[in-house]
């Protein structure tokens, strides 16, 4: 189904790009594509929304990290620093309460529309009014909707204040305002598409601020600008002439969805796509084999992981969760499914963050998760559900764990689906098991590590829906730990607490983390300056040429 219509300067597409357009709708036969565009193929199917205060999938992190600006992003090349975006510079009180930012003069949104500090509070104020997944990023330093246009406001149109509620590490907070959330908004075009809305209970204002608009549309500064997606069919995205910065190389980048392996391995190789971003290790090895081909990999934040929901009374029993992390084959999955594309990685922190632990105490062993089952009353195991998005390697490290779950009697039912499926339904809480991965909204180690510890509403009514919420489960020692770790402002302690917590948490927690992804991607050898980020929305297409 065609989610948006295409923008009328899209028509104006050469031939060779609007073949290329149609090419992403069915296999073809060899059709190079055009020099001016790159095309990715690209598995998006967890893709909900594109507004940046909404948008909390990873593939969307990507799109809106081409296309939207921030004040300040991660350095890619050093992720211990920050570096400034829209901001020329900033600087924080004595306090640590006060974050004040000053713009760079004379920039322009895609639309024209000059960029100012009212746009930078605005975009801040619809984020924690409309109380979208990724607010709390913001809600977190006690702004609410009540507060926020006091919090977060211009004090003249080149200078944005920012006030949090506590003596944070300043890196913190200026690690969360990376985070895609944080992204500028152009506010006089957003005003143009914002829908009237009925005040309730839940809501209580009178507009979307634009939210439906901004699922489809956009209304940013970066590099590109977007220009169409299509759910599970495409997306282009198109170079913004009014980019303030080091102008796209390339006219348009087009990601063209494709879920299996080996049909992006074919792709790559007949020159339908320039590059082929979800490959098995089996195709990687055929594509480094290829001399008209190349590769590159870099590890990301990103970590895979099973949840097991404590509604489930089976699930619930600690030594059920035990027993799990001694059902699983880590060496074969290592050696096998995910070899060349990621490492066994036992807990929630990954390698390159503060604080991350580097131990795996979890081995095969289905004598010791046997016994661990009869101690939990379960001694012939019990039937349960597993959620998986139809993607590989998720599906086959599924199918693995399935196997030697059974070895111990556990029977597992295997339900498939796309990327907005299992987060529709995971999200709800109706799952029994979660297969799938979690990346860092920002490059601090509170990131994870409030997501796995934090729950303060354990109602399905909660706002907050953070992973342990998604799953049921509380640990109010870990989660004050975690809190308490926000104001360490020696790096070596509190990295050493962020270690500890981690400790606990493998030893009593509902979660299997299975291993950290090591980002890989072929590419043909014509495309230039090819790189991918330490995180998703690090993955820059604007230095790209062919």
């Amino acid at each position: 189904m065609m989610i948006t219509k295409m923008n009328r300067g899209f028509r104006a597409l050469s031939a060779s790009a609007a073949l290329s357009l149609l090419l992403m709708a069915a296999p073809s036969a060899f059709a190079a594509t055009p020099k001016d565009t790159l095309v990715e193929g690209f598995a998006f199917d967890d893709i909900l929304s594109m507004d940046p205060a909404e948008a909390y999938e990873l593939s969307a992190a990507e799109i809106t990290g081409n296309t939207y600006s921030l004040l300040v992003r991660l350095d890619i090349n050093d992720t211990s620093k920050i570096k400034a975006d829209i901001a020329e510079s900033w600087s924080v009180s004595d306090d640590h309460l006060t974050y004040t930012f000053k713009l760079k003069p004379g920039l322009k949104f895609a639309s024209g529309n000059p960029i100012t500090a009212d746009d930078v509070a605005w975009s801040f104020e619809r984020v924690v009014k409309l109380d979208k997944s990724p607010a709390f990023i913001l809600t977190q330093f006690g702004i609410n909707g009540g507060n926020v246009t006091e919090k977060a406001k211009a004090t003249d149109p080149n200078t944005f204040t920012f006030t949090v509620d506590k003596p944070y590490a300043p890196s913190f907070v200026l690690n969360c305002l990376t985070a895609t959330v944080a992204e500028v908004v152009d506010k006089k075009l957003v005003l143009q598409h914002v829908k009237p809305v009925t005040p309730s209970a839940d809501y209580k204002y009178d507009n979307d601020f634009g939210n439906a608009w901004l699922k489809t549309g956009f209304a940013g500064s970066g590099p590109f600008k977007l220009r169409e997606w299509r759910a599970n069919e495409a997306i282009v995205l198109e170079r913004n002439e009014n980019y303030y910065g080091d102008k796209a190389k390339l006219n348009r980048v087009i990601y063209r969805f494709m879920k299996e392996s080996s049909a992006q391995r074919l792709a790559l190789e007949n020159g339908d796509i320039d590059v082929a971003r979800n490959l098995s290790p089996t195709d990687l090895t055929a594509i480094e084999k290829n001399p008209k081909l190349a590769s590159t990999s870099a590890p990301k934040g990103t970590i895979y992981y099973m949840s097991l929901n404590q509604k489930n009374a089976n699930l619930a029993k600690p030594e059920v969760q035990q027993a799990f992390k001694s059902l699983v084959d880590y060496d074969a999955i290592g050696k096998t499914l995910i070899k060349g594309i990621g490492e066994i990685h036992q807990t929630f922190e990954p390698k390159g963050m503060l604080g991350s632990l580097d131990d795996n105490p979890f081995k095969l062993d289905v004598a010791k998760a046997k016994e661990l089952l009869a101690k939990a009353g379960l001694p012939n195991g019990f039937s349960v559900t597993m959620d998986v998005r139809s993607v590989e390697p998720d599906t086959g490290i599924a199918t693995a764990i399935q196997q030697t779950l059974g070895q111990a009697g556990i029977k597992v039912e295997i339900i498939p689906g796309d990327g907005k499926q299992k987060l529709t339904k995971y999200r709800s809480r109706g799952h029994d098991i979660y297969f799938g991965n979690w990346g860092p909204d920002y490059w601090d180690p509170h990131s994870n590590a409030d997501t796995f510890t934090t729950n303060d509403d354990n109602s399905d009514t909660s706002t907050n829906k953070t992973l342990v919420w998604r799953n049921t489960w509380t640990s109010p020692e870990l989660e004050k730990q975690a809190k308490a770790a926000l104001f360490e402002g020696d790096a070596t302690k509190r990295g050493a607490m962020y270690q500890d917590i981690q400790k606990k948490f493998m030893e009593a927690s509902p979660f299997v983390i299975l291993y950290q992804q090591t980002e890989v991607a072929g590419y043909r050898k014509d495309v230039k300056d090819f790189k991918l980020g330490p995180s998703f929305d690090n993955n820059f297409v604007w230095p790209i040429s062919k």
